[in-house]
């Protein structure tokens, strides 16, 4: 049986064993719904409010100001929700975000547009780092609202969102922030940073799957998306799902604490791989260097299809992707690439490898070699990489 070596974190991370040690007795005994009256429910609604009390904590803001939703693509479809719904009756139907958003959020807007909102796009630099000024000569005086992702989840660039959040708090704009990447990876403090709605989903930290939260600061109310009970404040029907939420908090509890030294380790393990990737000819890193999350590397490599690249690279144990979880199977080209300014074909030649703090040197100098190999091999069986050794095409890189 082949070793697996798991390079594919910002799809999905493995369950902790701390948030699986706090899930299990909510799954097999104390089960009961936490809305009910008896003993039983009454465990497992002092199991929420101390899961709501533990991630209030971590994140620096009250109890009050957190929703649980089912993860992070609720939560961004709330927060926009929220804020237009806030918003409209003011006469504000502007919404200003970038185009390498999350399909979550993008879809969210084009939803909003049909509904008569105006929507500005703002583009990505090369960097993939979002300026300031951008947001500010983009933002009107009917601007209901600005969603800026913390961390891209392709290609890793973290954005400067305290600057932006601090524009939009002197304009009287609310602030979103998709922090579904970010969280648990990087420092959040809902006190200290002008943020007004923010996402996250468990699943990106070792918490399960299928749980996430809306943070909305205090006199902002999230509008409901489903209709039913009042579950949540009335804020988001449904009975919750108490080991969950209970594993997400050991999970971000758990994140929040060793995040420094993870972070240490990880920087170091991805700096190895992006250095040995950079070596294979006409090949690029996606993002910025420096400002990226601790584990990404997305590159693209001229002359192959990625989807292709995969499956070799799984043949070696090896799980990767070719770009945004959501967009799996998908034969269109990633539009976060695209909004990077990459052309098409080489836009189909990407390859966005995540590692954490499990991965080991060893991991990294296999993940090279099979990448070495797979695309060396994918080239030499391309008729457009013998058009580009030909001359009959030219090289993008």
């Amino acid at each position: 049986m082949i070793d697996i070596i798991y390079a594919d974190n910002a799809a999905t991370t493995k369950l902790s064993r701390a948030a699986l040690d706090v899930m299990m007795p909510y799954l097999e005994h104390a089960y009961g719904n936490p809305s009910s009256l008896h003993r039983p429910g009454q465990i497992a609604r002092r199991a929420l409010d101390d899961a709501r009390n533990d991630i209030a904590d971590i994140l620096n803001c009250v109890p009050q100001e957190i929703t649980f939703t089912s993860g992070g693509t609720e939560a961004n479809n709330q927060a926009i929700l929220t804020a237009v719904s806030d918003q409209k009756n003011h006469g504000k139907h502007h919404v200003v975000s970038t185009a390498f958003e999350h399909h979550s959020v993008l879809h969210m807007l084009k939803k909003l547009e049909r509904s008569g909102f105006e929507v500005t796009l703002l583009d990505i630099p090369e960097d993939g780092i979002i300026h300031p000024q951008q947001v500010a000569a983009a933002v009107r005086d009917d601007t209901c609202l600005v969603s800026v992702m913390h961390a891209n989840n392709e290609i890793g660039s973290i954005q400067p969102i305290d600057e932006i959040g601090q524009l939009c708090r002197e304009k009287g704009i609310l602030f979103h922030t998709d922090a579904v990447q970010s969280a648990g990876h990087l420092p959040i403090d809902l006190k200290k940073q002008p943020i007004d709605l923010l996402s996250l989903s468990a699943h990106k930290f070792h918490g399960p799957k299928g749980t996430g939260i809306l943070y909305a600061k205090r006199g902002i109310h999230p509008a409901n998306l489903l209709e039913g009970g009042e579950q949540e404040r009335g804020y988001r029907s449904g009975t919750e799902n108490v080991a969950a939420i209970a594993g997400m908090a050991a999970a971000l509890k758990e994140a929040n604490r060793n995040m420094e030294a993870n972070t240490a380790r990880t920087v170091l393990l991805r700096d190895l791989l992006i250095a040995g990737l950079e070596t294979i000819p006409h090949s690029i890193l996606n993002g910025s260097k420096e400002d990226r999350l601790p584990g990404n590397v997305n590159f693209c490599f001229e002359g192959i299809e990625g989807e292709t690249l995969l499956l070799l690279l799984d043949q070696k144990g090896i799980c990767a992707s070719s770009g945004s979880a959501c967009s799996a199977g998908s034969l269109n080209a990633s539009h976060v690439l695209l909004a990077l300014g990459r052309p098409r074909e080489l836009a189909f030649g990407s390859l966005r490898l995540t590692i954490n703090e499990e991965n080991t040197k060893e991991d990294i100098d296999q993940i090279i070699n099979a990448v070495t190999e797979g695309v060396a091999r994918l080239r030499k069986s391309s008729p457009i990489w013998r058009d580009r050794l030909s001359g009959r095409r030219e090289f993008y890189l």
